[in-house]
């Protein structure tokens, strides 16, 4: 196996190993996102003036709207990210398949080497 190959199938390893970190992270975000979306849809249902919001371990009285401000902002945030995490995990899609070309063409010719010193020994 030549460096350039094994370079090549380390570089995919790695590639690939960070594209599902990036994955997983778009997902928790994603999740995250459609949680504070659930928390709007609420909030726009509601009559109310006052609503309770958490923070941290207690639960403060709010104004409705400075709570939906507040959400709204925080998903702006989240689908931004998700939208970051998304065009790093379309750049590494990309890239693993650069690196699958370069790794099949390099282990064509030995295959094909390896076909005809199999048909010669017959």
């Amino acid at each position: 196996m030549t460096d350039e190959l094994q370079s090549a199938m380390s570089e995919f390893e790695r590639t690939r190993g960070q594209m599902m970190v990036v994955g997983n992270q778009k997902q928790q975000l994603s999740f995250h996102a459609n949680s504070l979306k659930a928390a709007l849809d609420e909030l726009a249902k509601t009559k109310e003036k006052k609503v309770y919001k958490a923070v941290g371990n207690i639960l403060i009285l709010s104004d409705t709207s400075e709570v939906k401000k507040e959400i709204e902002a925080q998903k702006e945030t989240a689908d931004l990210k998700v939208k970051t995490l998304q065009k790093q995990e379309d750049a590494f899609v990309d890239k693993l398949n650069k690196l699958k070309q370069t790794i099949e063409s390099a282990q064509k010719p030995s295959n094909e080497g390896s076909k005809k010193a199999a048909k010669s020994d017959f």
